[in-house]
């Protein structure tokens, strides 16, 4: 596990709509999580179909693209430790259904098709999605209250 494990976190269209940016950012800081990227964007069906690859041959791939650059989307980096991971965990199932209470898709969504945030998947996809979405970097800090989110034992 490192400190400085990074991952990607997107607020989707549906979410930024709904006004729950500011809530799921105060999730991720309140966890703990440092933010050292963030912007918002409207990205264009080209940079969504290179940002979901892996997806290309899925029936819902052309749909999903299309209701993704719909609107602005919130892309965000976040740091520490196991942020993938955990990160994941905050966000919760795919399907809100099967997300639980105090999951960021268990408290604001239902549908699949609407469900808030994109999270990185693992440390390799997080890296490139990084690259994609931020290409002129992140901001490098420390910040103070780091010595009392993390332990060195």
């Amino acid at each position: 596990m490192s400190f400085n494990e990074r991952t990607y976190i997107m607020v989707k269209p549906d979410g930024v709509q709904r006004g729950l940016v500011g809530k799921i950012i105060a999730r991720f800081e309140e966890r703990g999580f440092k933010l050292i990227a963030l912007k918002l964007v409207q990205a264009t069906e080209e940079h969504l179909e290179k940002h979901y690859a892996d997806l290309k041959g899925k029936p819902f791939f052309p749909g999903l693209v299309k209701y993704m650059a719909s609107g602005p989307v919130v892309g965000m980096v976040w740091q520490g430790l196991d942020a993938v991971k955990t990160g994941r965990a905050m966000l919760g199932a795919t399907n809100p259904l099967a997300s639980v209470p105090g999951t960021i898709r268990g408290d604001y969504a239902l549908s699949v098709g609407r469900n808030i945030c994109h999270g990185s998947d693992a440390v390799e996809s997080a890296e490139k999605e990084i690259a994609l979405w931020f290409p002129e970097g992140v901001a490098q800090y420390t910040q103070a209250q780091e010595s009392w989110i993390f332990s060195d034992n």
